[in-house]
């Protein structure tokens, strides 16, 4: 395998930079696998580089996971450690922000009893749902970044080697994060300014709803009262920009939980749990799932959709044309992070408060007046392509073409 030396230390560089915008005497929070070790002490000396006050790490391993499910009883699954939730809320209390660096299995769970994955990730939906505000409001700054493990790079290239397979993965992270580029810090900030160009036209449009038509696909989605369209960075409620997905491609806004219409079929597979959801799609009826399909996955989406009331609504609607960076690799990762980002995508569950304007500072109440949904849940999927059409509608009726042949034509 090639020397990735020099890659890891630009992913380290961008992660803590244009991520997290680290300043000093701020705390940083390291999650990650064994397979993302390399990269994270990377990130812990940046981190330290840029004058963080403290770096701590949390240390995931697969088979640890694994083992909870071949193992242990079924009360184990009853429960959520109380103490990690007031661990990571006195963390974020103490002003510090959190990078994952993830190496998802998208299988590693395939085998396990669905009724103990339900209840396990119902549970900890729950549990962590306190500390969860702190991200989906823009209290605590983060990002995500990810790293082949040999599991995850096996279902993206199964007839390579696992080193083999490795190594290509490893390839196309590298060409998605612009890794690749002299200067990716720079190239980033680019980027970051050519997404905004769009997120300014669509906030200054105010649109009142969007229609997307495609194979399988005729929906009627009207947006959230005050909803705000956000493209590459955010800012924090400090008012720092931070770039919460490495990669990203998106423009996305808040759906009205209340105010959808119509079939939606998803054009790629999706990871949950540790189990993959493959050609499946839904009928929504006033913003709720009423029937949905799966020819791989069925029990797993039901089981998501379960979850809670607003598990069965959406909180996030994101543009991504088809012509983009990812979309070109023409494979497919198998891994939301990269895969939501070659495509026009939803999410069930909640809504981030930031996606609507002032909406940090609104009670759960007040959101749900605008039409922001609430869930303990947030689980993209994608439905984007080359045969999608997306019409956006002024408050006056007037129509306006976002997207034909799945790309931009503003």
């Amino acid at each position: 395998m090639k020397d990735l030396t020099p890659y890891l230390e630009k992913y380290a560089k961008l992660a803590v930079e244009v991520g997290i915008n680290l300043k000093e005497k701020e705390g940083l929070i390291i999650t990650t696998s064994t397979d993302g070790l390399p990269l994270s002490r990377l990130i812990a000396k940046e981190a330290y580089l840029s004058g963080a006050k403290h770096v701590e790490l949390v240390l995931n391993d697969d088979e640890f996971a694994l083992m909870r499910y071949q193992y242990g009883k079924d009360y184990v699954f009853e429960e959520y450690p109380s103490w990690k939730v007031t661990n990571t809320r006195d963390i974020y209390e103490d002003n510090y922000h959190h990078v994952f660096v993830i190496s998802p299995n998208p299988e590693l769970l395939k085998d396990a009893d669905p009724e103990k994955v339900k209840t396990s990730q119902k549970i900890a939906s729950q549990a962590v749902a306190p500390v969860m505000k702190y991200r989906m409001t823009g209290i605590t700054k983060w990002v995500i970044v990810a790293v082949p493990s040999a599991g995850w790079a096996k279902t993206v290239f199964p007839e390579d080697t696992e080193d083999a397979a490795v190594e290509k993965l490893w390839d196309y992270i590298i060409k998605a994060t612009r890794l690749d580029h002299e200067d990716p810090v720079k190239s980033w900030e680019i980027h970051n300014s050519n997404l905004k160009k769009y997120e300014n036209f669509l906030n200054e449009a105010d649109f009142e709803r969007v229609h997307l038509v495609g194979p399988g696909t005729d929906l009627e989605v009207y947006l959230a009262e005050d909803h705000n369209w956000i493209g590459g960075s955010n800012d924090s409620n400090e008012g720092v920009p931070y770039m919460a997905n490495i990669p990203t491609e998106e423009v996305f806004t808040t759906p009205h939980a209340y105010k959808v219409n119509g079939t939606l079929k998803a054009t790629k597979p999706l990871s949950v749990n540790g189990n993959l959801v493959d050609g499946f799609g839904f009928t929504f009826k006033d913003g709720k799932v009423v029937d949905f399909y799966a020819e791989k996955g069925y029990e797993t989406l039901d089981n998501l959709m379960k979850n809670d009331e607003g598990a069965v609504r959406l909180g996030e609607i994101a543009l991504v044309q088809d012509d983009s960076p990812i979309s070109n690799t023409k494979i497919l990762f198998n891994n939301t992070l990269f895969d939501e980002n070659a495509s026009v995508h939803f999410a069930l569950g909640r809504a981030y408060g930031y996606a609507i304007k002032n909406g940090t500072s609104m009670s759960q109440e007040e959101l749900d007046k605008k039409g922001a949904n609430f869930s303990l849940i947030h689980v993209d999927f994608m439905v984007g392509g080359p045969e999608l059409d997306i019409t956006a509608y002024r408050k006056n009726g007037e129509a306006v073409a976002l997207f034909r042949n799945g790309n931009w034509v503003i």
